[in-house]
C-alpha cells in the first residue's frame, strides 16, 4: 500500500468547511452569509420561532381550555353479554384470550370488565380489572377472579 492509494472509508464524515479564510479557500470574501444585514453579522439571526414582527404561529393556534394528562392510563371496557358471547363454559378469559375473540386489538392495555348484561358461563378471569356490578354478577354465576 502506498500514500497515494489511501482514500476514506465509504461514507467517511466529510471534513467542515472552513469559512472565512480568505478569497483562495472558495468561501472568503462574505463566506456564505450574503451581503450585509442582521444574518450576516457575527451573533445574529433571530430567535426560534421569530416571523420578523409577524404574529408567531404558536400565538395564532387557537387556546384550548384544559390539559393533556400524561400519567392517564386508558382502559377498553368489555361487558359480560360480550363474554358471555364469546367464550365458552370453563373458558379462560385473560388479555391472550380477549384479543384472540376479537374484544381487544392489542394486549399491551388496560382491560377492565363492565356489568352490563348478564353471564351465564363459569369463567377463569385474570389479569383484568373488574368493576363491582361486574364483581357481582361473576361471583353470582361462579366464576373463578384471580
Amino acid at each position: 500500500m502506498k500514500q497515494n492509494e489511501l482514500k476514506p472509508h465509504v461514507g467517511a464524515k466529510k471534513a467542515k468547511i472552513r469559512r472565512g479564510r480568505g478569497d483562495a479557500s472558495g468561501y472568503g470574501s462574505f463566506s456564505g452569509r450574503g451581503c450585509k444585514g442582521q444574518n450576516a453579522r457575527s451573533g445574529g439571526g433571530v430567535r426560534l420561532g421569530f416571523e420578523g414582527g409577524q404574529s408567531t404561529m404558536i400565538q395564532r393556534m387557537p387556546k384550548l381550555k384544559g390539559f393533556t394528562n400524561l400519567n392517564r392510563v386508558e382502559s377498553i371496557a368489555v361487558n359480560l353479554d360480550r363474554l358471555d358471547e364469546k367464550f365458552e363454559e370453563g373458558g379462560i378469559v385473560n388479555l391472550e384470550s380477549l384479543k384472540e375473540k376479537g374484544l381487544i386489538r392489542n394486549t399491551r392495555v388496560s382491560v377492565k370488565i363492565l356489568g352490563r348484561g348478564e353471564i351465564s358461563k363459569k369463567l377463569q378471569i385474570s389479569e383484568v380489572e373488574i368493576s363491582q356490578t361486574a364483581q357481582k354478577k361473576l361471583e353470582k354465576a361462579g366464576c373463578t377472579i384471580s
